[in-house]
């Protein structure tokens, strides 16, 4: 699947992505994705789609937009800084959905 858009900022493809239906709005806590109060397992959602954004000169710029969706139909986002702000089992969580989002690629 091949990205339909490119967004310039971040918060214009978060305001995008909304009106295109992915209204959830998920953080990562060790293997979910939660949105409010209810947490989901994240091996249940795929990466429809991502931005990547590199700040100029700030590493604290540097920011992905992930847009996921579930097979029941769950739709949201998940904004996830570079480096210092990611742990490890937040990055365990988002390479095992990089690995599906690149074998669906093929």
């Amino acid at each position: 699947m091949k990205q339909q858009f490119h967004y310039d900022t971040v918060t214009e493809a978060i305001e995008k992505l909304h009106k295109q239906g992915y209204v959830l709005d998920f953080r990562l806590q060790t293997g979910k994705l939660v949105a409010g109060d209810k947490a989901y397992h994240a091996e249940e959602f795929e990466i429809a789609d991502l931005y990547r954004y590199e700040g100029a000169s700030d590493p604290a710029d540097e920011a992905t937009v992930y847009a996921l969706v579930s097979p029941a139909g769950l739709k949201g986002l998940l904004v996830s800084g570079y480096g210092i702000s990611s742990d490890s089992a937040s990055e365990e969580t988002l390479k095992q959905l990089h690995y599906k989002y690149q074998q669906q690629q093929f």
